[in-house]
C-alpha cells in the first residue's frame, strides 16, 4: 500500500488511472481526493499537507511528459 511519502509511485498510479486529467488544471482539494481514491493508496488524510501534495503533482507532470 502507498503512503503520502510515496510521491513518484503515487504520480505514476494518478498518470495510469486519470490519462485525461492534467495534473495542472487540478486545485490540491481535487488531487487529494484523487490520491485518496487510488485502490493501492492507504494512508492517513491528516498526514497530508500542501509540500506533499505539490511534490506529487510535480512527479505526476513529470510522468507524462
Amino acid at each position: 500500500m502507498m503512503k503520502w511519502i510515496d510521491t513518484y509511485d503515487i504520480a505514476i498510479e494518478l498518470a495510469d488511472t486519470y490519462p485525461d486529467v492534467d495534473p495542472l488544471t487540478i486545485n490540491f482539494v481535487t488531487l487529494r481526493n484523487l490520491v485518496m481514491d487510488l485502490e493501492s493508496f492507504d494512508d492517513d488524510p491528516d498526514r497530508c499537507g500542501e509540500k506533499i501534495l505539490e511534490a506529487i503533482q510535480m512527479a505526476w507532470l513529470d510522468e507524462i511528459q
